[in-house]
């Protein structure tokens, strides 16, 4: 069974990763409906396509496409699973391992486009394809990993893996293990529990996630006094006035992101309306997400205990590079304490800027943004509208990640206009070697939009495989707000970051030189997959890249070296913040899936509160990034006690990238090296042993710590 079938059907249709009011629904892609002159009579869904390397037609895919195709892809799937189940044959790799490595291509495809379009352009009708099929396919995975007869086989090739080549070796260990971890073992009373627990936990993901979205266009602040929004750019004004507008109303409409931290808290002068924001933004979707989150924990602890696990924590994290739970704690709670210091320390100066400005008392979350904007500008003399205009989204696009990929690995893009698009806003490039060999496509599609999950991430339409002959199609979604019609797309330095932090998930993608797709690109361990990403967003603060991209968006004059010097001092400003609210979140997450099957939790806030106290992490003026109510990678999106996964991999980021620039920075020496060892084993190989073979040693958390600002 190919990746993104085992990673859809497994996880039972999943929100792919993380995660403007306009119309009330929006068709997938603008592509054509029943109702259309253009109807398609034949589903395009169900023969690959025909465009260079095998890129979805969406101009041809309809909604009414998908519910037709995905009952004939299980069903033509599950045919071939019973006949490999079935067959007399002594059970060998090739009519077993590799039978079910090829099979399902149909489920593969649909899955594919269905699943990566629904977070990126959802409507009603897509949200309800999405609550049936996810039942179905949660249904069809457990009829293939709680089969006897097809395991039997599967344990007989296991047994005999000696013999077999590496990868082949490989593709056999990992088979053996999700059979394994899906209850292969069970009896046949505990493998129908756990039927029913699967398809329980899949209905309440997709509600939570479908909850998720309805507050991106619900819990919204309208503002129609512009005098409260001193402090907010023209530019900004202007694009808040478009989304009212958009929505059908009158005034200046707010729409919250996915965390926490409201970008706007940074620059709004009026403080009753930051509190109202982060107030809006901290309470949204509890009452409806509170009752799923209390469910759903406890079905996962239930789950683990069937399978033999103390909880989900230890389940979950058994198959990562952690190994444990202590493992995990090991690393947050280290941290907790001098992130924790840090941060007080920050508050000391941002309160200092409060009193001076007449507002008594600590600092609260709704403040700090602001404030520590000003403690940045009077610091660092560096104001965030004075470096905005040298990174205009283009210019970082092109002239700098680019770039900089051209200069470490040696491949160029080219711009392609002749394949269909998914959105408008959507950009296609072809990717290719030096020598001129083609790599495969990379879709960037950088707007936030009404039904467009929130957040920022990488997937794929076709993965790489040498045994299906494909070549990669990758994506990369943000979420930035688009200006008004005519005006630049000036990206804070965050968001610039952000953008090279999702190539180096594409090009994990791209570079991939795997012969079976399940383990090929990102198919890592979570604990491993955020490495190449973290490691690639410090290529955005290299001289000679900035250099070439950080240049004015109407002048063209490279960013003045006094306010580039200021802007990389205060690089590592508030990071005490910064670490705070990740750790929050990610101890949230673990405490979460650390419910044991007999414990009954019956408040949410109560058990947050109890949680961070209980790590020393309960400081007030920095919530968790994530509360539990709008927590998708938790509860929604496949990191349920994973969300460590970042810390844990920026380890091995800032290790690698120290050791670069030790040995010459931006050089084809260093990411020639990097790109064999590393970017295109996939999960073909032992991770560890991967990063060993580049870096000569396991990572040390030094560099993590000077990344961090928290050690000179």
């Amino acid at each position: 069974m190919r990746k993104s079938l085992m990673a859809t059907a497994v996880a039972a249709a999943l929100a792919l990763t993380a995660c403007s009011p306009a119309k009330e629904e929006t068709k997938q892609a603008s592509t054509p409906t029943a109702s259309t002159e253009s109807v398609q009579t034949e589903n395009v869904l169900l023969k690959p396509s025909t465009l260079d390397y095998q890129t979805p037609d969406f101009d041809k895919i309809t909604t009414e496409n998908y519910e037709p195709a995905f009952e004939q892809g299980m069903e033509e799937h599950a045919a071939e699973i019973d006949a490999i189940a079935a067959s007399e044959e002594k059970p060998t790799f090739e009519n077993t391992i590799l039978a079910m490595e090829t099979s399902g291509e149909l489920l593969n495809r649909v899955a594919t486009v269905f699943f990566n379009l629904s977070g990126i352009i959802s409507d009603s009708e897509i949200q309800r394809i999405e609550a049936e099929i996810g039942p179905k396919l949660t249904a069809h995975s457990d009829s293939i990993f709680l089969n006897p007869a097809l395991f039997a086989k599967v344990k007989t090739v296991y047994e005999n893996r000696e013999s077999l080549s590496a990868i082949d070796k490989r593709l056999t260990e990992k088979t053996y293990e999700q059979f394994v971890r899906a209850g292969a073992n069970l009896t046949d009373e505990q493998k129908a529990k756990v039927r029913e627990i699967n398809g329980e936990i899949t209905k309440l993901q997709t509600e939570f996630s479908q909850n998720i979205l309805a507050s991106f266009k619900n819990d919204t602040i309208l503002v129609t006094d512009e005098s409260k929004l001193a402090g907010l750019s023209d530019g900004d004004k202007a694009a808040l006035k478009s989304a009212a507008e958009g929505a059908g109303k009158e005034g200046y409409l707010i729409t919250l992101v996915n965390t926490t931290r409201q970008p706007v808290l940074t620059s709004l002068e009026n403080r009753e309306l930051r509190k109202q924001i982060w107030e809006k933004s901290a309470n949204r979707a509890i009452d409806v997400n509170g009752p799923i989150i209390l469910k759903l924990t406890h079905l996962r602890a239930e789950k683990a205990a069937l399978l033999g696990y103390e909880n989900w924590a230890s389940y979950t994290i058994e198959n990562q590079m952690a190994k444990t739970p202590e493992n995990v704690f090991k690393i947050l709670d280290d941290l907790a304490p001098q992130a924790v210091e840090k941060a007080k320390t920050e508050a000391a100066d941002i309160e200092e800027v409060m009193h001076a400005d007449g507002v008594k008392g600590d600092v609260q979350p709704w403040d700090w943004a602001y404030y520590a904007e000003k403690v940045r500008k009077a610091k660092y003399d560096l104001d965030d509208s004075q470096v905005k205009p040298y990174f205009e989204l283009n210019s970082v696009l092109e002239n700098g990640l680019f770039f900089a990929m051209e200069k470490l690995y040696g491949i160029t893009f080219k711009e392609r206009f002749d394949l269909p698009m998914y959105v408008e806003d959507a950009r296609l490039f072809e990717v290719f070697n030096e020598d001129g060999s083609n790599i495969g496509l990379f879709y960037f599609d950088p707007y936030a939009r009404e039904g467009k999950n929130g957040g920022a991430w990488m997937s794929e339409f076709v993965t790489q495989s040498f045994l299906n002959g494909t070549k990669p199609v990758v994506i990369n979604e943000l979420n930035i707000v688009k200006p008004a019609d005519g005006e630049p797309t000036l990206l804070s330095f965050d968001e610039t970051s952000t953008l090279f932090h999702e190539f180096g998930h594409a090009d994990h993608g791209l570079f991939s030189q795997v012969k079976y797709a399940s383990l090929a690109g990102t198919s890592t361990a979570r604990d491993f997959v955020e490495f190449p990403s973290q490691f690639n967003e410090d290529w955005a603060i290299d001289p000679a890249v900035l250099a070439n991209y950080a240049k004015h968006y109407k002048t063209g004059e490279p960013i003045p070296q006094a306010l580039l010097d200021k802007m990389m001092k205060a690089v590592s400003f508030n990071q005490g913040f910064n670490t705070v609210e990740y750790l929050a979140a990610a101890l949230l997450d673990m405490e979460w899936h650390m419910i044991g099957a007999d414990e009954e939790i019956t408040d949410v806030a109560a058990f947050e509160k109890a949680a961070l106290e209980k790590h020393g992490i309960d400081y007030a003026p920095v919530p968790p990034r994530y509360k539990s109510a709008y927590f998708s990678h938790t509860f929604a999106g496949g990191y349920s006690a994973g969300y460590y996964a970042y810390l844990w991999t920026e380890v091995l980021a800032a290790d690698a990238f120290a050791h670069m620039a030790e040995n010459g920075g931006l050089t084809r020496e260093n990411g020639d090296l990097f790109r064999k060892e590393v970017l295109s084993k996939g999960n073909s190989e032992d991770l560890m042993q991967n990063y060993v073979d580049f870096r000569g040693q396991e990572p040390t958390v030094d560099a993590l710590l000077k990344r961090r600002g928290l050690k000179d």
